[in-house]
């Protein structure tokens, strides 16, 4: 662990209130910063991060991940998709129900290197056995009074609600299990996340229950029935609750990110307003990897380079109520990602079966996060997959 770090000549990309692009020094003492402008001396006996050539963003958050290792027959080890890529921030995105949260708090939020922090389960069981077993088969799957006492008793780590609205997982249930959800959120004053997929229920039907703050994840899933571009109408929808506050996640996912749907969404104007990768056993080794291949398709799709940088960083952040502002200010904590943009000629595949060429690639170098300065890599090798 560095206790003191300074990191030098980085391009700052992704701050609020900081447009200039030019070369900084930051000086970084006990995990907070002290010192941020050209030529800062390193105090005594500090690491130094060369990092000329390479950008500096506010750290790099995946606000839809599944980590809790050994508690869902899904989920990855926090590591696996964190600082060693980073990546300073984690968000699982539905692991953990009420039922069992406590072991994820435990077990994995605690001891994790990473900022790891929950969007809890609507469904009381989480994903303890994902695509198996269904945490939301009727009724008796949600106990709201235990779900709000679970959330009162780790406000610090659960920052919303997670339930997943398609029909491999609600059935003939529909949409009752998003209602119910959005009324735990709406007590709880807590953001909604809700997967879209195969219907029931409609995508429109969930469209009318999100309000601004919430989430909708796999925005650009290419699945019959249910995506932002199989009609006009629920295309115009779902540019007015974007433009209204209703925070489109991408979710990449095994099953759930389609290159067609997100570059015809971004062509006319569909932003996402956050990328995550949806990483988990099933697509760790492809067709996810990392978050920086995630960055990367959606570069190779249209999205603005300092576009894809604020949404994987400053926005996510935003939604789980970490601050944006004054990130290179003395005192702040720190939390920054260092990376490349590399020029690359790779071929790689999304989740729905088609394929993109990617002319530039995201590759992180390092990750700091309060006393931790750790180097990384993307988990995708181009010179193996490509």
């Amino acid at each position: 662990m560095a206790q003191s770090l300074l990191i030098r000549a980085a391009r700052p990309v992704g701050f609020p209130d900081h447009a200039d692009d030019r070369p900084i020094d930051l000086r970084i003492e006990d995990g907070r910063v002290t010192a941020a402008g050209q030529g800062i001396d390193a105090p005594t006996g500090a690491e130094v991060i060369d990092a000329r050539g390479a950008w500096i963003s506010p750290g790099w958050a995946d606000l839809h991940a599944h980590v809790y290792h050994g508690g869902t027959d899904i989920s990855i080890r926090p590591s696996q998709g964190g600082l060693a890529h980073g990546v300073t921030t984690i968000v699982d995105a539905g692991s953990s129900g009420e039922g069992n949260f406590v072991g994820f708090r435990e077990f994995i939020a605690e001891p994790a290197a990473e900022r790891v922090v929950a969007f809890l389960n609507i469904g009381s069981i989480g994903l303890v056995a994902c695509n198996r077993v269904s945490e939301l088969i009727d009724q008796r799957s949600i106990d709201i009074t235990r779900t709000l006492a679970v959330i009162e008793a780790n406000r610090d780590i659960i920052r919303g609600i997670k339930c997943r609205a398609c029909s491999t997982v609600t059935g003939a249930w529909g949409i009752t299990p998003v209602k119910i959800a959005k009324k735990v959120a709406k007590i709880a004053k807590l953001p909604l996340m809700v997967h879209v997929g195969e219907p029931p229920p409609l995508l429109e039907e969930v469209l009318e229950i999100l309000t601004p703050g919430d989430v909708l994840t796999h925005c650009f899933h290419g699945k019959p029935g249910g995506n932002i571009l199989e009609d006009e109408e629920l295309f115009g929808i779902a540019r007015q609750v974007a433009a209204a506050g209703v925070r489109l996640d991408v979710g990449h996912g095994g099953a759930s990110f389609s290159f067609k749907v997100a570059r015809a969404g971004i062509e006319r104007g569909l932003f996402p307003f956050s990328i995550s990768t949806d990483l988990h056993l099933r697509s760790i080794d492809g067709p996810v990897w990392d978050m920086a291949t995630t960055m990367s398709k959606l570069l190779a799709v249209g999205m603005p380079f300092a576009e894809v940088v604020a949404a994987a960083s400053t926005r996510p952040r935003s939604v789980i109520g970490l601050p944006s502002e004054g990130r290179l200010a003395a005192g702040a904590e720190a939390d920054f990602t260092i990376f490349e943009l590399e020029d690359a000629s790779v071929t790689l595949p999304d989740s729905s079966g088609d394929s993109a060429t990617l002319d530039r690639l995201f590759a992180p170098r390092h990750a700091i996060l309060g006393t931790r300065s750790v180097k990384a890599a993307r988990l995708f090798d181009p010179t193996v997959h490509g």
